[in-house]
């Protein structure tokens, strides 16, 4: 008898109320979860989509992160009595934007985007990728701007005496060093947000979790899909994580030389 014949069989047992052991009650909903209609294809079109979801978010959490750093970064370096009015004011902006992301909940952001900002939109997984590179952006912010300050202060005033201007040193001497030192710390924050897409779900946004409560919703049985999306995240974290431990090797090593 082939699998989907076995299925079958148990499945009417079941519907039947008949008696069915253990092991074959496991494989009739393991089966259904994954097998039956080819759902295991949900998954995989889920996989696609967080993973696209969360380089988008971390693209433009990056790019955001970065001018909001550096704005601040100028703003705390400038020279006592030498005040710029615009740098002051645009590095307020950037303070009241940290502060309000950080000091939100990401699930309340998600709401407000989709039900008060974009009302109006079906485009839900867009409106997700936005809602996460909004809020990444003020946590990237935040590592980059501890990476910038905490380059020797010498660094700046060398190029300065370089004559170099400041928009020229921060370029090419303090940027390169500030990144180098926050790589690992942006590798981890890749990882959270790669967890943090499954939130989406809650607007309608067509990821992984969305692809498991598809199914759920099919079966009426919660387990093996939830269980199945654990793992699922579980493995991808798993990968990056080496990832970022294969590259932080490679970065300690070429600082010894």
């Amino acid at each position: 008898m082939d699998w989907a014949a076995q299925y079958q069989a148990l499945s009417d047992l079941l519907r039947a109320g008949e008696p069915v052991s253990m092991g074959e009650k496991f494989f009739v909903y393991f089966y259904q979860a994954f097998i039956d209609a080819d759902r295991w294809k949900l998954y995989l079109e889920g996989v696609g989509t967080t993973l696209w979801v969360t380089a988008l978010a971390l693209t433009m959490g990056i790019a955001l992160g970065v001018v909001v750093a550096l704005v601040r970064t100028a703003h705390d370096q400038q020279r006592p009595g030498h005040k710029n009015l615009l740098l002051g004011l645009l590095n307020a902006l950037c303070k009241v934007y940290v502060t309000v992301i950080r000091g939100t909940p990401m699930m309340v952001q998600l709401l407000i985007m989709s039900l008060v900002v974009f009302a109006h939109s079906r485009e839900f997984t867009l409106v997700g990728v936005l809602s996460l590179g909004i809020n990444s952006g003020a946590y990237v912010a935040e590592i980059i701007r501890g990476g910038l300050m905490a380059v020797d202060p010498g660094q700046m005033e060398a190029g300065r005496s370089l004559g170099l201007n400041y928009i020229t040193t921060m370029r090419t001497i303090v940027v390169p060093q500030g990144l180098k030192a926050v790589l690992p710390s942006l590798g981890n924050e890749f990882i959270i947000l790669l967890k943090d897409t499954s939130l989406i779900t809650v607007i309608g946004g067509k990821e992984l979790l969305y692809a498991a409560q598809g199914i759920m919703n099919r079966t009426y049985e919660a387990m093996f899909p939830l269980i199945g999306t654990a793992c699922i995240y579980l493995a991808l974290v798993m990968v990056f994580t080496a990832l970022l431990d294969k590259f932080e090797r490679r970065l300690r090593q070429s600082d010894r030389r």
